[in-house]
């Protein structure tokens, strides 16, 4: 019976609450061949003949020591889970395995799901059952994002690194409330301070950020060309040097000459009509 890779993963899956990363299971197979060829292990103190160690116990009854070694002996090993153990398992056999457990969870509907976040897997309650998850835990409900906030958000997570000042600039308000409250609920945090007079500081998003939005990476948000980071900056250059409006700009023909031109050019006309209507005086 050949090594079955994913029975191992739905123990170690269930073994913690922590994400389980490809890296991690690949090393716990390493560990695994590591241990085989492991010397076997001495409890007797170093320097100190194993025999001489401590004096004889007394024996105890049959019973007990029956008792004993059925508790201390290790289980039978599994040919699936400890026979053929491969060297090397790769990141695609990881993945495929992975989507298995996960169709099999949720073909099986008991309220049990596979997810795999920035950090790795994890077995989560479906969240049809999170009133009864948050009964247990004795915990509120959760406090949903205001408008603004969530506005706030997508400015930080688009154009990160970000002030405070360039997110008023963009959105038109103040983001004083919002940046506070994203801060509370640790979905941005201050990355570092901005190299501009006053180093302002700046702000960026969080890894539960990413676990709230449900993606792996900051890669995996929609594109959006209203919020790119080259059409911002180009936009806030022009918001601080505004262009002046030229004839084609409002809607002129280029033949026609701007009124600075024409009323320079009236002027010369003036002249001569005023010339011309002056008499001429001879010699008398």
């Amino acid at each position: 019976m050949a090594f079955n890779l994913k029975k191992v993963l739905k123990a170690l899956l269930l073994s913690s609450n922590q994400p389980l990363a490809t890296k991690d299971i690949q090393a716990a197979l390493t560990r695994f061949h590591e241990s085989a060829f492991a010397a076997p292990h001495d409890d007797s103190p170093a320097g100190e003949p194993a025999a001489e160690a401590a004096a004889p116990a007394p024996e105890a009854p049959a019973p007990v020591v029956e008792e004993m070694a059925e508790v201390i002996a290790e289980p039978p090993q599994d040919p699936e889970l400890y026979a053929d153990v491969p060297s090397l398992v790769t990141v695609t056999q990881i993945r495929e395995a992975m989507d298995e457990i996960a169709a099999e969870l949720r073909g099986a509907d008991d309220g049990l799901l596979l997810i795999e976040g920035n950090s790795g897997y994890r077995v989560v309650t479906h969240p049809r059952f999170a009133r009864w998850v948050r009964i247990l835990r004795a915990e509120p409900p959760p406090v949903k994002l205001s408008q603004s906030s969530i506005e706030t958000l997508a400015v930080v997570a688009y154009r990160q690194p970000v002030t405070r000042t360039e997110i008023e600039t963009i959105r038109g308000v103040s983001a004083e409330a919002g940046v506070a409250k994203l801060l509370e609920r640790e979905l941005i945090y201050v990355v570092g301070r901005a190299d501009t007079p006053g180093r302002p500081i700046q702000y960026g998003t969080t890894d539960q950020f990413l676990e709230f939005v449900g993606v792996k990476s900051l890669d995996e948000l929609p594109a959006s060309d209203v919020l790119s980071s080259r059409q911002i900056d180009d936009w806030l250059q022009t918001s601080a040097n505004p262009h002046r409006p030229t004839d084609t700009d409002m809607g002129l023909s280029d033949e026609q000459l701007p009124l600075e031109a024409a009323a320079a050019g009236s002027a010369p006309a003036a002249t001569d009509t005023a010339a011309a209507e002056t008499p001429a005086t001879g010699p008398n």
